[in-house]
């Protein structure tokens, strides 16, 4: 639980600290997103955010450098770091500063800075966001909120409980080009500027039309596909594994592939599909019986990894920086 450090009053309920989802790299505009974190967890953003907000050009590359961002990528905060995200349904003893509730169209922005205040001393604790094009979220001002005696955080699930209970699908997958675009710039980054050779499957499904467009083709290739719990290890160079939703560590392979970090919900999907026909497996449809259950759904048009979620993971790493890597950057996927 976290409190209000300017008199003590509980602001939140009983949550256990997950790793800081990689959605938070993009949004879709003019959408209504749900809750970037579920109910009873929090995550902790090391990059500064919130007003007032500065240009490339007024900051400088030196400056710029200090707060984690190597190249021109929209502007920067001269706002915290360290800011404690958590759901807006688990916010407690606080109200709206009215005079801070801007928004676009259908929600609050932030875009004034704190907007909750203590109920009991008034002192500003935190900005909450649901407008239209942002996560739905509430951001703690590290320096006001103090954390409280709590009931002990939830245990750590192995990889084997995170399949078996199905904790690894969660209900941000309608916005999988955003971790794809992440994973994506993971790929370029852990290939080095060589070729990349990615294997039939799942991998090229999701990432082949656009390492075909940003990396060069040749001999000397590094594999691609992917490993994980309950999977296996195919014999690659590159090897997208999840990440433990909980402790943000890489599941590893054992024989000295490199392994590349993916959210584990976008991985899970890629290494078991979800059935998508209420047809049996095997045998057909009864004599006289015509097929009514719904064809499996098909895009409109080829599956595209967010360019900005790609060029913001490249934007925060100092590699970027380098000739070859920075010429991507500046071509995105």
């Amino acid at each position: 639980m976290f409190g209000c450090a300017g008199c003590g009053a509980v602001l939140t309920a009983p949550v256990s600290l997950v790793a800081l989802p990689v959605h938070l790299a993009d949004a879709h505009w003019e959408t209504l997103h749900p809750p970037l974190l579920e109910a009873g967890s929090y995550a902790v953003d090391p990059a500064p955010y919130g007003p007032p907000w500065r240009q490339w050009d007024e900051v400088g590359a030196t400056e710029a450098a200090e707060r984690g961002r190597f190249v021109p990528f929209g502007a920067l905060s001269d706002g915290p770091s360290d800011s404690v995200l958590l759901a807006p349904g688990d916010m407690r003893g606080t109200r709206l500063i009215l005079e801070r509730a801007g928004g676009y169209c259908m929600g609050i922005d932030g875009r004034d800075g704190p907007n909750l205040a203590c109920l009991t001393c008034d002192l500003p604790v935190g900005t909450r966001m649901d407008d239209c094009g942002y996560w739905q979220v509430v951001r703690l001002v590290p320096q006001a909120v103090v954390r409280l005696p709590a009931p002990p955080e939830q245990p750590i699930m192995d990889w084997a409980e995170l399949l078996a209970t199905g904790a690894l699908w969660h209900r941000l997958s309608g916005y999988r080009d955003i971790p794809a675009g992440v994973a994506l710039a993971q790929v370029v980054m852990a290939a080095g500027g060589v070729p990349v050779e990615v294997a039939t499957g799942p991998v090229a499904d999701l990432f082949g039309r656009a390492l075909g467009a940003l990396v060069p083709s040749g001999e000397g290739a590094k594999r691609l596909d992917m490993a994980g719990p309950g999977f296996g290890e195919p014999a690659a160079d590159l090897l997208p594994v999840p990440v433990h939703p909980r402790t943000g560590a890489m599941w590893q392979p054992s024989a000295g592939a490199v392994p590349v970090p993916m959210d584990a919900a976008l991985w899970a999907e890629l290494a078991f599909p979800p059935h998508r026909s209420r047809l049996p497996a095997v045998g057909g449809l009864p004599a006289g019986v015509e097929r009514d259950d719904p064809l499996p759904p098909h895009p409109y048009y080829p599956f595209q990894p967010s360019r900005d979620a790609f060029r913001y993971t490249l934007a925060r790493t100092a590699a970027v920086k380098e000739s070859w890597l920075r010429a991507i950057y500046d071509r995105g996927c």
